[in-house]
């Protein structure tokens, strides 16, 4: 199948990255999934929902213009052009794509962190296979093993269990719906705190809710639900029940996403194994 190049206009097969006519970078549009982040938004919303490190450990910054070495990420620049980018260790930056369309520079950064993810995930389990404990202690007796593990085994059920109970007694949060805090609307779902904008009419996940957490903790007075939203509902914007089945056809779904690309919160992520030297 062939696609047609956005720059010179010339029709080309869709399996090429650059146009070999004009050398520009092609639309992503047709090699991407409809289900796939599209937008620096829904990345962002997809790094969330699959339970990755902070930035800093990941050292993948999305929406931001990082100087520092060993950095990937993905950013709008003054021009209006998306930048995809990756830091070397030397400081070297390596600019994978520049350019107007959104759709294919976060496809660029959104392929690189899956890939990442895999190898993170394989490190691990290659960690984790020399370091069990049979492997430390093999010359151990199978009695002493039985007791190393029961005793493992009670100590992480009760810590557990506490944990469960202490979580039930200091978890105060807000219940699902819609909020107002000095005028502004917000929509609480699945702990994360989503602004309505009246300037476009459509809501954006807040990044910066940590005052909305101390705020609006156990409303129990109802002093903050409101049921009187004006604009566009949050139940029609491509936010709501994100990763449910009930999903518009138009919305980017996680049930819909690889399930091995999410991250197991007691795994370990070490930035330094990366290849920092490449171009990307």
């Amino acid at each position: 199948m062939k696609i047609k190049c956005d720059y010179c206009g010339q029709m080309i097969e869709e399996n090429q990255h650059t146009c070999p006519n004009c050398g520009a970078a092609l639309s992503g549009v047709n090699r991407m999934a409809h289900t796939q982040p599209q937008t620096i938004e829904e990345l962002r919303q997809w790094y969330v929902d699959h339970n990755l490190p902070p930035e800093q450990f990941t050292r993948f910054f999305i929406g931001k213009n990082i100087k520092e070495p060993k950095a990937f990420g993905i950013y709008k620049d003054d021009n209006g052009d998306f930048v995809v980018y990756k830091n070397k260790a030397n400081g070297e930056r390596a600019v994978r794509y520049q350019g107007s369309d959104e759709g294919y520079a976060v496809n660029e950064l959104y392929q690189r962190l899956r890939t990442e993810i895999a190898e993170q995930k394989r490190n691990n389990a290659s960690r984790g296979s020399k370091n069990t404990p049979l492997s430390r202690s093999f010359g151990m007796s199978f009695l002493k093993i039985m007791k190393v593990y029961l005793s493992t085994y009670f100590i992480i059920t009760t810590v557990v269990m506490v944990a469960i109970i202490l979580i039930s007694v200091l978890d105060h949060s807000p219940a699902r719906g819609y909020y107002r805090y000095n005028g502004r609307d917000y929509y609480y779902q699945k702990s994360h705190w989503y602004e309505y904008s009246a300037d476009d009419d459509n809501w954006h996940l807040n990044y910066d809710s940590d005052f909305l957490d101390d705020v609006i903790t156990d409303d129990t007075a109802d002093t903050y639900r409101i049921s009187d939203h004006e604009g566009m509902r949050f139940e029609d914007s491509t936010w709501y029940d994100v990763g449910s089945s009930s999903s518009s056809d138009d919305s980017w779904s996680s049930s819909d996403w690889d399930s091995g690309s999410s991250w197991d919160s007691g795994d370990s992520w070490d930035a330094g194994s990366s290849d920092w030297d490449s171009d990307w």
